[in-house]
């Protein structure tokens, strides 16, 4: 195997490799956390193994007789997963185009791979059986990191398979229970982490919903049958909606704060509020409620100090954010509408805001807390958040700020050493305020290094009950860490309901 062209292409290989894993199936797929993706998992893991070998015995072995053919039955046995797992791919999910086209790379390559190594292997299979030591300097060693990056993804892979029967929460149908039956409701934001959980279960639940959203490609993703607009001009001013839930807005936390940034992320809450405003204004019938997201950035940086729905705030560009969200959906009470203000907090899911960004880092050793890691984490699991965007659809004592947060906000460091624990791994790490400052400026500061220990003080008062009312059981059970966990979180929302 002293080509240098073959090795060329192996190398080749390995880093389109490298990047599929890292940047599809880690990155924006996610796919060790999507319950839907277990077959695949299990192909990739098995596939990964036979890299591993392959990678192996091309670096320091010359398999001769017997083992010729069994190296060349791992290889066609590679051909066969691949094939298998381009079918179960276009199944189950849709892919980027990069990862469409980094897939039609790797083929080829392998390919000719095979071309060049066939020679060898037909020759080697006529010698007598041995194992023969051999070592291509720098190639051999290439190719013995790779064998134990693809190992430790193979066994992470089989790990995430495994785990999967135990991902996913109740049937979303029983997150919306507080609703009366039949409800229409106009959502936007609906394509977001918390809406489309929240579509999902509008959906299951029975109830019409219509999305408005800028991303079609985003609206192929929703639990169907749902309407999906772009635009609230194609709403009649005849249609009736009884609740308008308002989740959009440009992400706060992506990116440094710009001024263009900072301007588009107020602009774009505010306009589509008063976008909203102006449509029940011109409706015949006007909606009972509108439920208005909002965010615990109200109250500023606080330090310590427990805030309820009545405590103040303190000057801040997340408080500038949120109270002017606030002061637009104000409005809309003067047209005789409920409005409920939510100041949601931290929402956490495995599938998407803060928590799917810190799986992947922890799992694989590398979590820790944030700076002095004594900063507030005043958190929600998703479907409860859910829940209360339902209660207070169906709940008509309740009107303006409400703090949608669990009752138990815990300190950075607590949240860190949970979530290991429910991972089973180590969190030693420790990211400088200094280092998050100086990269992240004022987004680091007040989103990371700072926080507010909130209280869901109307909700509590309102009787609603908390599934997740603390976070170390929540992650133990989201994670898929707890035996059981999705049966007995169905059973325990079924007594909520």
């Amino acid at each position: 195997m002293d080509n240098p062209v073959l090795w060329t292409l192996i190398s080749i290989q390995i880093f389109m490799g490298a990047f599929d894993t890292l940047v599809h199936h880690e990155g924006s797929e996610r796919l060790a956390w999507r319950p839907s993706q277990k077959t695949e998992l299990r192909l990739h893991g098995v596939r990964n193994f036979f890299y591993a070998v392959i990678f192996l015995c091309f670096g320091w072995l010359e398999p001769h007789g017997v083992f010729t053919m069994l190296l060349t039955a791992i290889l066609v046995a590679e051909v066969l997963i691949t094939l298998w797992d381009f079918v179960e791919e276009d199944m189950t999910r849709k892919l980027p185009w990069t990862e469409r086209i980094n897939h039609t790379l790797l083929a080829l390559n392998y390919g000719a791979i095979l071309v060049l190594a066939a020679p060898v292997l037909w020759q080697w299979s006529f010698l007598p059986s041995a194992l023969v030591p051999v070592s291509y300097g720098w190639w051999s060693v290439l190719s013995t990191v790779s064998a134990l990056g693809v190992g430790l993804f193979s066994a992470r892979d089989l790990l995430a398979a495994a785990r999967s029967d135990r991902l996913g929460g109740p049937d979303p149908a029983g997150l919306v229970a507080a609703l009366p039956p039949r409800r229409h409701i106009l959502v936007t934001g609906g394509t977001g982490f918390i809406g489309q959980r929240l579509v999902e279960a509008l959906v299951r639940g029975g109830h019409f919903v219509t999305v408005l959203t800028r991303d079609l490609r985003k609206a192929d993703e929703l639990e169907h049958p749902v309407r999906v607009i772009t635009s609230l001009d194609r709403i009649h001013n005849a249609e009736r909606f009884d609740a308008i839930v308002n989740l959009a807005g440009d992400p706060i936390a992506s990116g440094l704060w710009t001024s263009r940034k900072r301007d588009r992320i107020i602009g774009s809450r505010v306009e589509m509020t008063e976008a909203l405003r102006a449509l029940i204004e011109r409706l015949d019938t006007k909606p009972a409620c509108l439920i208005n997201g909002s965010a615990i950035g109200w109250y500023g940086l606080r330090g310590d100090e427990t805030l309820t729905e009545d405590a103040n705030f303190e000057p801040a560009f997340v408080h500038e954010v949120c109270e002017r969200w606030e002061q637009a959906a104000q409005k809309v009470e003067r047209d005789g509408v409920r409005v409920v203000i939510l100041r949601i907090g931290l929402v956490l899911g495995v599938e998407g805001g803060i928590l799917a960004k810190l799986l992947t880092p922890f799992e694989f050793g590398g979590g820790g807390a944030m700076g002095s890691g004594r900063q507030w984490m005043s958190w929600i699991e998703q479907d409860d958040l859910v829940r209360i965007i339902a209660r207070t659809v169906a709940d008509e004592t309740l009107s303006g700020p409400v703090n949608a947060t669990a009752p138990v906000p815990v300190r950075n460091a607590e949240f860190t050493m949970a979530l290991a624990k429910a991972l089973h791994r180590p969190a030693f790490l420790r990211l400088p305020s200094w280092l998050l400052s100086t990269a992240l400026g004022d987004m680091g500061r007040e989103t990371m290094l700072a926080g507010q220990r909130v209280v869901p003080a109307k909700l509590v008062a309102a009787g609603f009950r908390f599934r997740h009312p603390e976070l170390a059981p929540m992650l133990q059970a989201i994670t898929g860490a707890r035996a059981g966990a999705a049966r007995g979180e169905e059973q325990e929302a079924r007594s909520l309901a």
